[in-house]
């Protein structure tokens, strides 16, 4: 399911609403591994594995340039939005 750019999309969007960074990379590693593996995503990155599975560890903390590099690799991209307020 998670191969899917569109539904990747909107797991990761959700992931993201909760203003969670570790459950973000968390649902980041789980998409990684859906398309291929961390591995492979992170050798379509242009990045090395070892640093890849660091940094979506529990404990990591990934930059903007790579979220944006590992997304690009999976077929999807960062976007703004403005926020839906009541």
């Amino acid at each position: 399911m998670l191969a899917d750019p569109e539904l990747a999309a909107m797991y990761l969007e959700e992931a993201l609403s909760s203003g969670n960074m570790q459950e973000f990379t968390e649902s980041l590693r789980h998409v990684a591994q859906a398309q291929g593996g961390v591995a492979e995503i992170a050798g379509k990155a242009g990045l090395h594995d070892k640093q890849l599975y660091r940094t979506l560890s529990k404990k990591g903390n990934p930059r903007l340039d790579t979220l944006s590099q590992v997304l690009h690799s999976m077929g999807l991209r960062l976007a703004v939005v403005p926020e839906i307020r009541a």
